[in-house]
């Protein structure tokens, strides 16, 4: 029997590039193999999501989004909460397409994105879990994060990134930090800050240089907590985030490597961000989902530091090889006598 793949499309994603090369692109996932249909989102809340869960327990190998990071998170949440969950593949047509930047996969044209199945390349992608939603990029709270969602839909796909520029100066003279109380794998922060970010991949609204060494299958979060909220030093952070990631160092960043998170407010309301979009509030538990879903890549094109190509399978017989060896009685390495 073939293996089949749904694609999973979002018919007004971006410049609504995906209709017209549809056809080929159906093409492209038959000639790799796969018996191929397509279905188109609606505006029905979680449209992308309930398809994707369908397709995943009707016993599709392949499910493909087709669209902005929107789309990609939504078919995640659909298939991340499944014992048995097929592959996926990305064909981004959003506006700043940071999942399909982390992987290599080309951003402009889409059926160029298709074909890089063809190229039978893949990663067991770490995504994290909020509660009972799965994000694939990032997670925060705080005032700075709260930019995305005073974006219109309209504007994001018709100027694009330009139109998170322009809000950005907008909002920035309005920020101001609030106490938060952050717990992490070694350990505890209790301060103000202007936000805190979890990131999965290296590209954050379009920026690759915020988390410098990101590694995509690790287990690990990599956390950043901003500690000042003066516009001057954000604009300086940014700066040195443009230099080749040089923030991490800098005194009023707390930069993280970390499985899990807890969250909580002290004062104030933290929102959370779950891949720039409102995702409930603190207080809020993060977990790393080490190696959940299968993902196409362009694997020649992604750097080896940002691949630890351990399984974790590996990982967990490497930790129980490590617990016997430290639960042996302390003389046990001592050379008996005959």
């Amino acid at each position: 029997m073939r293996k089949r793949a749904r694609v999973i499309y979002n018919p007004t994603s971006g410049r609504e590039a995906l209709k017209k090369d549809l056809i080929d692109i159906l093409a492209v996932f038959e000639q790799a193999g796969y018996e191929t249909s397509a279905y188109a989102t609606t505006a029905a809340p979680n449209s992308a999501q309930d398809e994707a869960t369908r397709a995943a327990k009707a016993g599709f190998e392949l499910i493909v989004a087709a669209g902005g990071d929107g789309t990609i998170n939504q078919v995640v949440n659909g298939i991340a909460g499944l014992p048995h969950r097929p592959m996926m593949a990305i064909i981004p047509a959003g506006t700043t397409n940071d999942y399909a930047r982390a992987l290599h996969i080309p951003r402009e044209d889409p059926l160029a994105a298709a074909k890089v199945v063809l190229k039978n390349q893949t990663i067991k992608m770490d995504i994290g879990q909020a509660g009972n939603t799965y994000f694939i990029n990032i997670a925060g709270g705080g005032l700075l994060t709260e930019l995305t969602y005073d974006v219109p839909s309209n504007l994001k796909s018709i100027f694009g990134y330009l139109a998170y520029l322009l809000k950005g100066a907008e909002i920035l003279p309005r920020i101001k930090p609030i106490e938060m109380d952050l717990t992490y794998d070694d350990g505890h922060f209790r301060g103000k800050a202007s936000m805190f970010l979890l990131a999965l991949t290296n590209s954050i609204g379009g920026f690759e240089q915020i988390v410098p060494d990101a590694a995509l299958d690790d287990g690990k979060f990599t956390m950043i907590i901003v500690k000042t909220a003066s516009m001057p030093e954000i604009l300086r952070l940014m700066g040195l985030v443009l230099n080749g990631g040089k923030h991490i160092n800098d005194p009023h960043i707390i930069y993280k490597k970390t499985s899990k998170v807890i969250a909580r407010p002290v004062e104030d309301r933290m929102m959370i961000n779950l891949d720039g979009e409102y995702g409930g509030d603190a207080p809020m538990k993060f977990h790393n989902l080490r190696q959940h879903i299968e993902m196409f890549a362009n694997l020649d094109a992604i750097p080896d530091s940002a691949v630890t190509n351990e399984t974790a399978e590996f990982l967990e017989a490497e930790q129980k090889f490590v617990k016997q060896v430290e639960e042996l009685p302390e003389d046990a390495d001592q050379p008996t006598e005959d």
